[in-house]
């Protein structure tokens, strides 16, 4: 009985043997793949802080990039500003001008009637039809004036806006 306990004894030995080196076997092989996936980790992880830092490397460019549209756009508000101030001076000064030019265009008109000797009224005599653009109303000279003004104030308007731009 007692070489059947060792013989017993040697099996069990043997089979928790063969457990353990399974056992073994299977760890090493878990080991393996944690360490290979620590690899890949430690790799993604590098990648992850190089994309970070390019990111922040493009953010303050970005953040300067604004800043200097910011300043531009300040400039050329002002500058706006200061062209809008004065071509609402310059139209202003125009329109003044147009003023006294239909003054001087009333007076006028006025002192020519006033000058003109008092003739009776001639008689009409039956004629051909005048056509209305040859003659002229006595107050088509001061729209022609008034419009020869107007004209003068679009073309230095047009002007200021050139220089402007």
């Amino acid at each position: 009985m007692s070489v059947i306990v060792s013989v017993a004894a040697d099996l069990l030995v043997a089979v928790l043997l063969v457990a353990v080196i399974v056992t073994s076997t299977r760890l090493s092989r878990r080991m393996a793949r944690l360490k290979a996936d620590e690899a890949a980790m430690r790799s993604t992880i590098g990648e992850l802080l190089a994309a970070t830092d390019s990111a922040e490397r493009a953010i303050a460019a970005l953040r300067a990039t604004v800043a200097e549209s910011d300043r531009t756009l300040s400039e050329r508000l002002g500058a706006a500003a200061h062209h809008s101030s004065r071509l609402a001076e310059q139209v202003s000064a125009g329109e003044s001008v147009i003023s006294r030019v239909v003054q001087i265009a009333a007076m006028s008109s006025r002192l020519r009637a006033e000058e003109a000797p008092h003739v009776p009224a001639p008689v009409p005599v039956p004629a051909a039809p005048v056509p209305a653009a040859v003659a002229p109303e006595p107050r088509d000279g001061l729209r022609a004036t008034m419009e020869a003004a107007r004209q003068l104030a679009a073309r230095a308007a047009r002007r200021l806006e050139e220089r402007a731009a």
